[in-house]
C-alpha cells in the first residue's frame, strides 16, 4: 500500500493514514487503499483491536478537493447527479463497512480532522482526542447533509446546524469531548499512551464478547434510524451539487481562487 500502513504488535492493529505531506487529505488511492485494508483486518485473528491515526501533522483534513475523491467534483459532461449520489454513497457506504468491522476500532486524533474524516472517525467505535486537535466541517460550503447527517447523531440537531451552516466552523478536541463527538480528551502529549493503554486492556476480552457487544449497540442505533439517514446524505448532497446553491460557490471560487473563497467565508 502507497498511502496507508498497517502494523501489528500484540494483537493490536495499528491503520497509519499515510499522506502526511498533505495533511492525511483522503484521495481516491487512499480510499481505495483503504477498503482493501479492511477486508485484511476483518480476516486476521490476529488482530483484536484496530487504533487509526495520521503521520505528521494532522489526522487528516477530510476528503482530497484536487481529485475527485467522491466530493461531488464533475470530471466530464456526462456525469449526471444519479452518478454523483451512487459515487457518495459508496462512500458512505465505505465507512459503514468500517462501522461494522466485528472488531473495535479507535480513531486516535491529532492535529486536524476535518470534513470527511470526521465520517471516519464517527463509524469508528471511539473517538480518543488531543484536547488542542481542531475538529470541523469543510472550508467552503460545497455541500449539504453529507457531513451532518452522522453529526447529527453524536452531538444533536442544534450544535450539528449550528456547526453546518457556518463554512469553516472547528472546535478543539477540548469542546469535542464535552459535546459528544469525542469519547476522550487527553493532552496531546498523552494521547498515545492512552489510547494504546485503553487497547491492551480491551485486548484481554474475548473476541466474540466485543464483536456481539458492537453489534447489539449498532443494531440499536439502525433500528433508530442511523444507516437510513447517512444513506441518505448523499442524496441531499448530489442535489445541492447539481443546484444555483452550488453554482454560487463556484462562481465565488472563480472570482476568488480557492484560498481567497476560503478567507471570505471565513471573513466576518
Amino acid at each position: 500500500m502507497d498511502t496507508l500502513i498497517l502494523e501489528k504488535q500484540n494483537r493490536i492493529g495499528t491503520l497509519t493514514l499515510n499522506r502526511p505531506e498533505k495533511l492525511n487529505a483522503l484521495n481516491p488511492g487512499l480510499l481505495s487503499e483503504f477498503s482493501q485494508v479492511l477486508d485484511e483486518i476483518a480476516a486476521d485473528d490476529d488482530i483484536k483491536v484496530v487504533i487509526i491515526r495520521g503521520a505528521g501533522r494532522a489526522f487528516s483534513t477530510g476528503y482530497d478537493l484536487s481529485g475527485s475523491g467522491g466530493t461531488g467534483n464533475q470530471p466530464h459532461k456526462e456525469y449526471t447527479i444519479d452518478i454523483d449520489r451512487s459515487v457518495l454513497q459508496r462512500m458512505v457506504e465505505r465507512w459503514l463497512r468500517l462501522r461494522d468491522l466485528p472488531k473495535p476500532v479507535i480513531a486516535m486524533v491529532h492535529g486536524y480532522c476535518l470534513a470527511g474524516a470526521t465520517q471516519l472517525c464517527i463509524c469508528s467505535d471511539m473517538i480518543f482526542i488531543a484536547d488542542n486537535a481542531r475538529v470541523g466541517f469543510p472550508s467552503i460550503p460545497a455541500g449539504a447533509g453529507y457531513v451532518s447527517s452522522m453529526w447529527n447523531w453524536m452531538v444533536g440537531p442544534h450544535r450539528t446546524k449550528y456547526m453546518a451552516f457556518l463554512p469553516g466552523s472547528q472546535i478543539s478536541g477540548k469542546e469535542a469531548e464535552a459535546i459528544g463527538f469525542a469519547t476522550r480528551a487527553f493532552p496531546a502529549d498523552k494521547l498515545e499512551e492512552e489510547t494504546y493503554n485503553y487497547a491492551r486492556r480491551v485486548v484481554k476480552v474475548p473476541a466474540e464478547k466485543l464483536a456481539l457487544e458492537k453489534i447489539s449497540i449498532n443494531r440499536a442505533m439502525d433500528y433508530r434510524g442511523f444507516r437510513a439517514s447517512v444513506l441518505s446524505g448523499a442524496e441531499y448532497d448530489a442535489i445541492f451539487h447539481f443546484g444555483s446553491g452550488n453554482e454560487e460557490i463556484k462562481k465565488v471560487r472563480e472570482e476568488r481562487g480557492l484560498k481567497g473563497a476560503i478567507a471570505w467565508y471565513e471573513k466576518q
